[in-house]
């Protein structure tokens, strides 16, 4: 299989920046350990970190971006980072006027849903939705309900388009 990084970049498409959540772009970092911000030693693109100092890219890491795509495995549960990594995104991009393009991933849980609902009071990084621990939706999904129900700061709105897998079913 080939990176994406790797496939936009022999596609000519001008990649301006990665973004790296928790694990890193690659996924080499071990959980909880943070990113530095770096230039990337092949291809020479700033690697900005949004998994240490900072959690939400900052308007000087989105300077020149013209779209942003996200494209990140999630496990279908909420204390994975990955939902709370992509609704900082999706905040930043929505506050920078810079759509937002999901490739959208099978919930390897299908449609199991179980476990209490955050309480309100006790949301965190790791928790940042009233959802279940299990919460049954691909990411795509996910990111039309931050969208739908204005869980964004300020109730601000992504421009928002998911790019489905073909022929998936939560079965």
């Amino acid at each position: 299989s080939v990176h994406l990084v790797d496939f936009l970049l022999s596609k000519e498409v001008n990649l301006r920046a990665i973004y790296a959540p928790e694990h890193g772009y690659k996924g080499t970092v071990e959980r909880g350990e943070y990113i530095e911000s770096s230039t990337d030693s092949i291809t020479g693109v700033p690697v900005f970190s949004i998994y240490g100092r900072t959690r939400k890219p900052s308007p000087e890491m989105l300077q020149g971006i013209d779209v942003m795509l996200f494209d990140i495995q999630d496990i279908g549960v909420r204390f994975f980072t990955v939902v709370s990594t992509m609704h900082n995104v999706m905040e930043a991009c929505a506050e920078n006027n810079i759509p937002f393009i999901l490739l959208d991933r099978p919930n390897p849980l299908g449609y199991y849903v179980d476990g209490p609902v955050m309480q309100a009071g006790f949301t965190n990084f790791i928790g940042m939705h009233r959802v279940p621990v299990v919460h049954g939706l691909t990411l795509g999904e996910f990111a039309t309900m931050i969208n739908g129900e204005g869980w964004l700061k300020d109730s601000v709105q992504c421009e928002l388009e998911v790019v489905e897998v073909k022929n998936y079913t939560h079965d």
